[in-house]
């Protein structure tokens, strides 16, 4: 597919995928999935799950690619930033420009894929996800809003797959919303210093590192509940109740890998452990619904 195209363009392209760290999409691709799922009972037709899996990438990595051009100077002043692709210049700004241009219109040809609703719907998703990007400037609780870009995704699988929105899904977006918010707080408390003294907000800037732990373990905890409501709201079985278990337990010990005093373990909590986590609640989710059917 790529054969005929320039070499600096094959090379800006993986600077590119590197830059937004495309494997993390699976963080809420299987939450998306999972709202797919309870859309349809089961398995949705492999068409929907194509393009719902296409709306989905194309969309966190128009989200992930504007994030790194509207923090460009942010990205370039901070000392663990500062060798990322655009800082460094190993991109141009307009290379970026045209990758976020280009995944929008992937992702809106994706939404018309699926249904009216889906079409009308995403440029509202994605103007979530694009000006999550500057909350950071303004307000501490940019992390729920982060939570909420990534949130609103099994809300959209269930339009993708029934037309219309059940109040149910809700839980399941609220859920998602926490659950990010509460790992982008400990990603955030390594830059409490620098956040401090650029006037950037975030949670640790305002209550510390300490403090801002336990509001982690607390978005957690809510997450938790949330996922608990799930389970009476859409007759979940056994399998469901076994995946929330092993959810906590993963959660617990994501939170034993951070400390105040020593966050060397935080890239092994954000990255491994969430996409764990993600991944084995959707496939608990599959079997119980799958076995229920």
């Amino acid at each position: 597919m790529f054969y005929n195209l320039p070499v600096p363009v094959l090379r800006n392209l993986r600077v590119t995928l590197e830059m937004i760290k495309w494997e993390h999409s699976i963080f809420a691709l299987p939450f998306a999935l999972c709202g797919a799922m309870l859309a349809a009972s089961g398995f949705p037709t492999a068409r929907q799950l194509l393009w719902i899996v296409i709306a989905m990438v194309a969309a966190r990595s128009a989200g992930m690619a504007f994030n790194r051009l509207a923090d460009a100077s942010i990205d370039a002043a901070n000392p663990r930033t500062r060798t990322r692709a655009l800082p460094a210049g190993h991109l141009s700004p307009g290379f970026v420009t045209t990758f976020v241009v280009v995944s929008s219109a992937v992702f809106i040809f994706a939404a018309a894929q699926l249904n009216r609703a889906t079409l009308l719907l995403s440029p509202v998703a994605l103007a979530v996800l694009l000006l999550y990007s500057y909350t950071k400037r303004f307000t501490r609780w940019s992390h729920l809003v982060l939570g909420f870009a990534l949130g609103i995704a099994p809300s959209a699988a269930w339009i993708a797959v029934r037309g219309s929105l059940d109040p149910r899904i809700l839980l399941l977006t609220a859920a998602v919303t926490f659950w990010v918010a509460g790992f982008d707080v400990l990603y955030a408390c390594q830059d409490f210093q620098f956040d401090r003294d650029t006037g950037l907000h975030s949670i640790p800037r305002y209550f510390g590192i300490r403090r801002a732990l336990w509001i982690s373990r607390a978005f957690h905890a809510i997450m938790l509940f949330l996922l608990i409501a799930l389970l009476p709201a859409f007759a979940l079985g056994k399998l469901a109740v076994a995946g929330i278990v092993v959810v906590t337990l993963l959660l617990l010990y994501e939170h034993s890998l951070v400390k105040p005093d020593d966050l060397s373990n935080l890239n092994a909590a954000f990255f491994t452990m969430n996409g764990v986590i993600s991944v084995v609640f959707a496939l608990f989710v599959a079997a119980d619904l799958l076995l229920r059917k």
